[in-house]
């Protein structure tokens, strides 16, 4: 047997899967958590600053493929391939070995040394001003990443990095994101200038483009802060997609692992491009990776001239699917969402369940886990009893500023049409209902743009998890919704590419053919519930163009 292992690092965790190449059975599965992230080390909620440590990634993943491997019950030999998904755009700045500045003495504890989480909205200012330099430009970089530039991704938070730190600014050689440093450490690569860089990162969100060469030049750069001068020429030109081999298994890590070094390790790409591959997309349907926050992913055929679609976070030739232009899209909260209400309901219970000393810290969590997961349940049931409309609470779904269409992180939610009858179950059904008028706003900038979708594909833990978001998804659409059968979707594709890099299957197609896992479920949109909700989503519409400009969250905030 033929086996390969996907490897995929999510917001909170990292899982390893064990796939057959041959059919597509998943052998074998294991997660495990990042313990300084679990314990909010490096972090501060109310700043939005999101950072994660370099050791939470290599001890989980150690443990994780460890696990993975001695539960599959294969011969070491049996594996071919390995590759990785991660989240992104999450940076880090490096030294010309390519080890994280935060590996290295003195910066152990220094936040911004360590990974800048895709989540980290602390560079809103940055972002702005590379909005308005590259409107002002001879030549618009921004202009196949939707237009605007967000402050999740790499070149913002970079320049807020260098600014904020003198010390990083000083010692940091290059920047990678995390996609690329995980196949570069894996290999055992010494040198950041040979590291092969991730044509979904680089397309997505650092304003690369073959075009003009690859990045901005350094011009551009120096003009946006003095700080950048000479950066360009420590970064790259050139990129790879996810079907390459960035190189075998090193010694050291066939080691750690229990592995050997006849290992090809694919070169990285981000969660959800990945995921859409693991979900079989197919052209001009939109694939949703729906978990904490949501990324829309589609392709198309490369036909005459490109369509410039505006307000998205990206398209990028073979960013997903080489020989296809992949489309990204995506909501800011989703999932987190429906937990952020469900913790202000049950907060007096589980501050209650921390502050108990009769509980050690792993019942406590296990108290408080199950405490907001049946909240969340239970609130589902009770507003699946309620008639569309959620008897007139309308909500803006920006609790966490907007990703698209149309990047905007300094908005903030609003639920509105309160009054002293309003129940918990209304206020949670018109939570859900404001996530799917988002998702519908993105669907609606694709077509607008010439873009044609013809159908949704559902990945992740809400689309597993919850027939009613997910029948509310496909009636607010007006479209049917595929979910994918394999709860492992990111991990899968990850397979997928393995097995394409290590020469089992001579391409995705047909990788996605031979490894896929289908489908086990459609919901299809009920007519009369269509109606229904095309007439609140115009609310939704007309609430949102009238408050965005009054709904911005306070500066103080993301100082």
């Amino acid at each position: 047997m033929k086996a390969v292992i996907g490897i995929d690092f999510g917001t909170d965790s990292v899982r390893a899967l064990i796939v057959n190449t041959e059919n597509g059975d998943e052998l074998s599965t294991a997660v495990h958590h990042y313990p300084r992230w679990k314990a909010l080390k490096y972090c501060d909620a109310s700043r939005n600053q999101w950072r994660q440590h370099p050791l939470d990634y290599i001890e989980s993943m150690e443990a994780a493929v460890k696990e993975a491997f001695s539960k599959s019950g294969l011969k070491k030999e049996s594996i071919k391939g390995m590759a990785v998904d991660t989240t992104g755009s999450t940076p880090v700045a490096v030294n010309q070995e390519g080890i994280p500045l935060s590996l290295i003495p003195g910066f152990e504890e220094n936040p911004n040394a360590m990974f800048v989480l895709w989540k980290d909205h602390t560079a809103i200012k940055e972002a702005e001003e590379i909005n308005l330099l590259c409107k002002s430009w001879h030549t618009d970089y921004s202009q196949f990443e939707g237009g605007i530039y967000s402050t999740e991704w790499f070149w913002a938070k970079i320049l807020k990095m260098v600014r904020d730190d003198e010390s990083i600014l000083k010692h940091a050689y290059s920047w990678v994101e995390h996609c690329d440093w995980i196949p570069f450490l894996l290999t055992g690569a010494k040198d950041v200038d040979q590291m092969k860089r991730s044509r979904c990162a680089a397309g997505h969100k650092a304003l690369w483009h073959p075009s003009w060469n690859g990045l901005p030049p350094n011009d551009f750069l120096e003009a946006l802060d003095p700080k950048l001068d000479g950066l360009r020429n420590r970064l790259y030109n050139d990129t790879s997609t996810s079907d390459i081999s960035a190189g075998k298994l090193s010694e050291s890590w066939a080691n750690r692992l229990g592995l050997h070094t006849d290992i090809d390790i694919a070169v990285g790409a981000f969660d959800a491009h990945m995921g859409a591959v693991g979900g079989e997309i197919e052209p001009n349907h939109l694939s949703k990776v729906m978990g904490t926050s949501t990324c829309d992913i589609l392709v198309a055929p490369v036909s005459g001239k490109e369509y410039l679609v505006k307000g998205i976070c990206g398209q990028v030739d073979g960013s997903v699917i080489p020989g296809l232009i992949g489309y990204e899209a995506g909501q800011s909260a989703f999932g987190d969402l429906y937990a952020w209400f469900a913790n202000i309901l049950s907060g007096a219970t589980t501050n209650s369940i921390k502050k108990s000393k009769l509980l050690d810290d792993a019942t406590k969590e296990k108290l408080i886990a199950e405490a907001t997961n049946n909240l969340i349940q239970e609130l589902s049931h009770l507003a699946a009893e309620i008639p569309i409309g959620s008897g007139g609470v309308l909500t803006l779904d920006w609790m966490n500023g907007r990703r698209t269409p149309d990047a905007n992180q300094t908005l903030s939610g609003v639920i509105s049409g309160l009054n002293l009858g309003n129940t918990a179950a209304q206020l949670f059904r018109s939570i859900v209902e404001a996530s799917c008028y988002g998702a519908r706003m993105i669907v609606d900038r694709f077509r607008d743009e010439g873009i044609p979708i013809h159908g949704l594909i559902g990945l992740g833990g809400v689309a597993k998890k919850s027939p009613f978001i997910m029948q509310i998804m496909a009636d607010v659409m007006n479209m049917p919704i595929k979910i994918a059968k394999s709860e492992q979707t990111c991990a899968l594709g990850a397979g997928m590419f393995a097995a394409v890099a290590a020469g089992i299957h001579a391409d995705i197609g047909i990788a996605m053919k031979k490894m896929g896992s289908g489908f086990d479920r459609t919901y299809y949109p009920f007519p009369l519930h269509v109606k229904e909700y095309e007439q609140y989503y115009q609310d939704y519409q007309k609430l949102a163009s009238t408050l965005e400009p009054y709904i911005m969250q306070s500066p103080k905030h993301h100082t």
